[in-house]
């Protein structure tokens, strides 16, 4: 994951970095066990790198990040939270195809 296209978020800069965006984000919280993470971890890259002029795409661990998942309610990951203007405008959780990521991308931007 160190390769990522993703911002890494946590605490000192999930504020900065999503809240303050004059893009739309998606948050990503995961976990490095956790099997579902992994497998939409690509997606979530290629996402980034294709529509990096128009939206960002961060992730939060949510076992080094506790309080962030707290503040956020999750429950279950992966967990992708969609965020504008500093709102939370949308979330899935679980495996989701790369189709629906852009459709709720597009409804964003």
């Amino acid at each position: 994951m160190d390769n990522s296209a993703a911002i890494n978020l946590d605490e000192s800069n999930f504020d900065r970095e999503v809240m303050q965006s004059d893009k739309p984000v998606v948050v990503d919280f995961w976990a490095e066990w956790c099997g579902p993470c992994k497998m939409i971890a690509p997606l979530l890259d290629e996402i980034a790198r294709e529509k990096a002029d128009a939206i960002k795409v961060a992730k939060v661990n949510v076992d080094e990040n506790q309080s962030l998942s707290f503040r956020y309610n999750i429950r279950a990951i992966p967990a992708l939270l969609f965020f504008k203007n500093g709102q939370l405008r949308d979330q899935v959780t679980g495996m989701t195809s790369k189709k629906d990521l852009l459709g709720r991308i597009d409804a964003l931007t």
